[in-house]
């Protein structure tokens, strides 16, 4: 080997530690701005170079913003530009990185070289601070979601208070980690119970929100000891003067009082699937149909309500549409099921809801759950 190719040998030796060391550089770090700026810095300072800069990358408060150039000596740059690619894995290019040479002088091949070598090291690392970016973002979003479904959970009923000759279970599970299914019982100081199974239109967090908002107003108006068909008033013009969104995010719900005393149940249900009443444990089902529009549709929408004396061994099935809308294949579980399954279920409140989510899940064949599915049952002694 001739002194010429013992130089050529050692330069390229040279350049490939230059080039390991750089790459350890830009990938000490996985911050996406850090990165450009070590990558900048490196294309300047160590190759000399009279400026560079990426693009169209955004750089955070306080950086390089990418129209500003980096110079090795502080001067203001002006020699011709090289653009070398970015490519990602999928062999697209992200962006481009742009060298200034010194003025007058252009880049040599060993120079040229080496920056495309870098951009390939530069374009990973880039990739992988974009990733951990959106892994960060990702468990942002899930450790908000699961204080909002924590935060929902504790807006439902903490306790099921006894009510003399009555028995009383619900359930909620959400779909997504937050849902807009609502469910609720109130103590009025007259002793009546005031309950509500409601359900807002569209899934997650949009319809979670709505549904706290109209828990807020349903206590507030329920409270006020309103008769039951001015309480689904009240609600629907308080929800429609919230707006368009709101007016989007309608809420079917079904409202009831019972009067233990009288054991006389009274029902309003606003646009609600029909919830199952045995007035007698051999008589029925009837079905609560609607007598309403759904709560935030219509200015002004108006009701009417029923009322029902219940009987010993009398009982209540009120329920959000999860529950029939279960599929087995193209089959669904259907109002018809639930009403069997419902009828041949035991007569005890919780007992009733575990023998209707048993059913459920038999039948099912989707792996995860559709909709928000929520239930009431209401018993009366014997």
């Amino acid at each position: 080997m001739n002194d010429v190719e013992t130089l050529n040998l050692q330069q390229n030796v040279a350049r490939l530690q230059a080039l390991l060391e750089v790459g350890r550089r830009i990938h000490a770090t996985i911050q996406l701005d850090e990165v450009l700026r070590v990558a900048l810095e490196i294309v300047v300072r160590e190759l000399e170079m009279d400026g560079a800069y990426f693009t169209s990358f955004p750089f955070s408060e306080g950086r390089i913003p990418p129209h500003v150039l980096l110079n090795w000596n502080g001067s203001e740059s002006g020699g011709d530009s090289f653009r070398f690619a970015l490519p990602n894995q999928a062999g697209e290019v992200l962006n481009e990185l742009v060298v200034i040479p010194r003025e007058g002088i252009s880049l040599t091949l060993e120079e040229s070289d080496f920056l495309e070598r870098l951009t390939l090291q530069i374009a990973i690392a880039i990739e992988n601070a974009r990733t951990h970016e959106r892994i960060l973002h990702l468990q942002r979003i899930e450790q908000d979601l699961a204080s909002a479904r924590v935060i929902q959970r504790s807006l439902l009923p903490s306790l099921v208070r006894a009510v003399v000759g009555y028995k009383i279970a619900i359930r909620s599970i959400s779909s997504y980690e937050v849902g807009g299914d609502y469910l609720d019982l109130l103590r009025l100081p007259s002793g009546e119970e005031v309950m509500i199974v409601a359900d807002v239109a569209g899934k997650g967090l949009t319809s979670a929100i709505v549904a706290s908002s109209f828990r807020a107003a349903f206590r507030a108006v329920a409270m006020a000891g309103l008769p039951l068909v001015e309480v689904a008033e009240q609600l629907n013009a308080l929800h429609y003067a919230e707006g368009p969104e709101a007016r989007r995010r309608y809420v079917t719900a079904v409202l009831f009082r019972l009067d233990p005393k009288s054991n006389e149940l009274e029902v309003v249900n606003a646009g609600h699937n029909a919830a199952l009443l045995w007035t007698t444990p051999e008589q029925g089902p009837e079905l609560l149909e609607a007598t309403g529009t759904p709560i935030g549709l219509l200015p002004s929408a108006q009701y009417t309500s029923e009322t029902y004396a219940l009987e010993e061994g009398g009982r209540l099935l009120a329920y959000t549409d999860g529950l029939t809308e279960v599929f087995r294949g193209d089959e669904e579980f259907g109002i018809d099921r639930l009403i069997e399954t419902f009828r041949a279920g035991p007569l005890q409140a919780e007992a009733a809801l575990d023998h209707i989510w048993t059913a459920l899940e038999a039948f099912k064949t989707e792996p995860e759950q559709r909709d928000d599915m929520t239930a009431l049952v209401l018993l009366r002694e014997r």
